[in-house]
């Protein structure tokens, strides 16, 4: 199996001040407020073809994250790419071929809508999510 990735679908940053971040990401550039998870702290901004997920640090989200953004701090949680096909047996297969390990699979909301994703580390730890087609 080769993963052909698409596109990014997302990327998910951790912010300190949810309102002043939406301010800069809609009115300095154009984007807008697509969804609010205000109960988990997660908000979803509509970016063209993608989104960009606003954590706030406080939420029930962003308390896993570790340090608030800063020289201490982590400021990006994760980058979501778009794979053309997800064939879970078949990726799965291929990530273990190569010393990575799998996640589990879940339905999560991207840039097209629920789909399912599945997240890996690089060799330095950060995450990456691949994110399947909707309605998969």
């Amino acid at each position: 199996m080769t993963i052909r990735i698409r596109e990014i679908d997302h990327v998910v940053l951790r912010v300190s001040d949810v309102p002043r971040a939406i301010r800069f990401y809609c009115d300095v550039l154009g984007c807008t407020v697509e969804r609010r998870l205000d109960d988990v702290g997660l908000y979803q901004l509509r970016a063209g073809r993608s989104l960009i997920d606003l954590v706030d640090v406080n939420g029930e989200i962003g308390r896993r994250g570790g340090a608030a953004p800063g020289a201490g701090g982590r400021n990006v949680d994760h980058l979501a790419l778009r794979i053309e096909t997800f064939d879970e047996t078949a990726l799965r297969r291929h990530l273990e071929g190569l010393g990575v390990a799998p996640g589990d699979v879940h339905q999560r909301y991207g840039a097209e809508g629920n789909g399912p994703s599945m997240y890996i580390q690089d060799p330095d730890g950060n995450t990456v999510e691949l994110k399947g087609p909707p309605g998969h």
